[in-house]
Parts: structure tokens; sequence; C-alpha cells
């Protein structure tokens, strides 16, 4: 069963689990160059599947043009108004790997609201433009929105602003390198919250995951009303995994690297979950193990050898996997 966790790879899991059929939209992408983003449909097309990734992720952009003062998410804004137009009624949304820290300014832009200045100017693209906001207005939108329902699969809980929230702890990543992009860059995305309270009337700075994608999540709230979910559970649970848990002899998942982390948010976590709550033992095959991997009560079999470099591994991932997989079978059926 294809499982993912809202970041990178959603759209593949979700289409192969569903047999749904993907789509392409050619798009903006972070600074305005021209992208074919893939997104895909399920249900009967009754659900679009997309990632901001997609059109506005960070492998899109070289290392030396990442800058989140002015990339922009207006193509994913595009991405999600060309599966509204196909005639869904739900949008599953991943927000991970994005190259922008625009709070989605930029998708609310693409799809008709009107980001201005003092002067009534729209503002240009990019997070730093932010601090100039003066106001929104959605008259350009159109109200076929009102009628979808919008799903967010956030796999951190971030708020917007402050020291953990969206610039802090992911804009050194995107190319904010020091100290006073970082400050521009928070107070603007602080400025973006107070017009939206007062604009729109939602409250998007404290929301948990809020931050995530530079933003994307707050402005996903603020501009299309969306709900912000965990995202293994949200998709694990769209793949259909429960259906075909029951009466399993054992699952077998994986994670290229599991530490402590592996257990808040991951998608291989959520599939151990739901496996144990109807009594199917779960194996989880490692590629590396990192801090605290020890203590997750898991069964845990790291592929090869420590000795072995990890440039092996990779080059011989393949039967590495087999070898630990058949390891774990034998031990379960001793």
């Amino acid at each position: 069963m294809p499982v993912a966790d809202g970041g990178e790879g959603t759209v593949a899991a979700l289409v192969a689990a569903g047999r749904g059929r993907f789509g392409m939209a050619t798009v903006r992408g972070p600074l305005g160059d021209p992208v074919d983003a893939v997104y895909g449909l399920i249900e009967d097309g009754r659900t679009g599947v997309v990632e901001l990734a997609a059109a506005s992720g960070l492998p899109l952009l070289a290392k030396e043009r990442r800058d989140p003062r002015v990339t922009s998410t207006y193509g994913f804004g595009q991405l999600l108004e060309e599966v509204r137009r196909s005639g869904v009624i739900r949008i599953i949304a991943g927000i991970g790997g994005s190259a922008t820290n625009d709070a989605g300014a930029g998708m609310g832009q693409a799809l008709g609201f009107r980001l201005l200045d003092q002067a009534g100017r729209d503002l240009p693209p990019g997070g730093a433009a932010l601090a100039r906001l003066a106001s929104i207005d959605a008259r350009g939108v159109d109200p076929g929105w009102q009628r979808l329902q919008v799903d967010v699969a956030v796999d951190v809980t971030n708020p917007l602003c402050g020291p953990e929230g969206a610039t802090r702890v992911y804009g050194p990543q995107k190319g904010a390198g020091s100290e006073a992009v970082l400050e521009e860059l928070d107070a603007a995305l602080a400025r973006f919250a107070e017009v939206v309270r007062r604009d729109l009337g939602r409250e998007v700075a404290e929301i948990p995951g809020a931050g995530a994608a530079g933003g994307a999540g707050a402005g996903l709230v603020a501009f299309l009303g969306a709900r912000l979910t965990r995202g293994a559970p949200l998709v694990v649970e769209a793949s259909g995994l429960d259906r075909v848990l029951p009466g399993a002899r054992a699952v077998f998942t994986g994670e290229g690297r599991v530490d402590r982390q592996t257990s808040y948010g991951k998608g291989p976590a959520e599939v151990i979950r739901r496996a144990g709550r109807v009594g199917v033992p779960a194996v989880l095959i490692a590629g590396s193990l990192g801090d605290g991997w020890d203590t997750l009560g898991y069964r845990v079999y790291q592929i090869g050898e420590e000795k072995q470099s990890l440039e092996y591994r990779e080059t011989h991932a393949a039967e590495l996997i087999e070898l630990a997989a058949a390891k774990a079978v034998r031990e379960l059926e001793a």
C-alpha cells in the first residue's frame, strides 16, 4: 500500500492507492520560471491531490538562486485553480518542501485575492513584500471555492511567527542567510497575520502548522478556510490501508533514517500505529539509524552493516532490503 505523510510522494501514493489518474499543469515556479506540475485525481475525479513542492518546491531552484524574500507560491495557486476547475469537490494538499516564505500570499494572488500596499498597488512576489501589506481584496475570487473542502496535510506544528515559526526554523535552508533577513521575513509574516485578521476575519498566527511551508499553512486557512491536519493519518487513511490490515500476518514499512523523530508525524509511525490497533505485527526497515531509534519500541531492522558506507548501502539497497526483510520474517516466524 503506497503511503506518505503530506510531503513529496503524496500525490503518487494516493493516485496509486486509489487507482486514480494524473494530470499536469504548466505554472510559475518559485521565481516565475515555467514548470510542469503534476497533480492527481482520485475517487472518480471527486478528490484532487496536490503538492506545493511540485510548483513552489526547493528542488526547483539551484542553491545559489534560493531567496525567500522574493520566491513565491503563485504557481501553487495556479495548480490549485487548475484542479478546482476539473470539477472536484475536495482537495488534499501536501505542503512539504517549499522554497518560499510568503505565507501563501502568491497562492492567494493566483486565486484572485489582491494584496495591496498603502497606495493601492498589488504587492510584488515574495515574503519580504508582505511588510508593506495594507489590505486584502477578495472580490476577484471565484465563488466556487466556497463549495470546496480543502484538507492540508502537514507534518509540523510550528506557528507562523516567532522563535519556532516558519522563518526562524526553516528560513535558513531556503536561503535566508543572515539575522537581518530572518528578522525582516518574520516581521513581514506578522504583518500578514494582522491584515488577515482585520480583512478576512481569520486568526492564523498561532494555529499549529500555520508555519508549515513558509507560512503556506496560514495562507491556506486565510484564503480558503482550509483545515490543517496531521499529514500521515490523512494520507494513510485516504490510501485505504485500514481496509487491508485485518487478517495480515505482518506489515512492513520503511524509512531512510530512523531516529526519535520517526514517531512525530512520520508515515512509517502511522502505519505501525494502525497495524498495532488491529493486532498485526509491524516491521520497520531502516536505511540508517539515528539518535533515539532504540527508544521507539518498534521492530527495527537496519539494512547492511555499520561498517558499510552509506554509498555502498545506497548502491546495494535492493538486495540489502531483501536480506533485512528475510531476517525479520525468520524472527517473526520463530
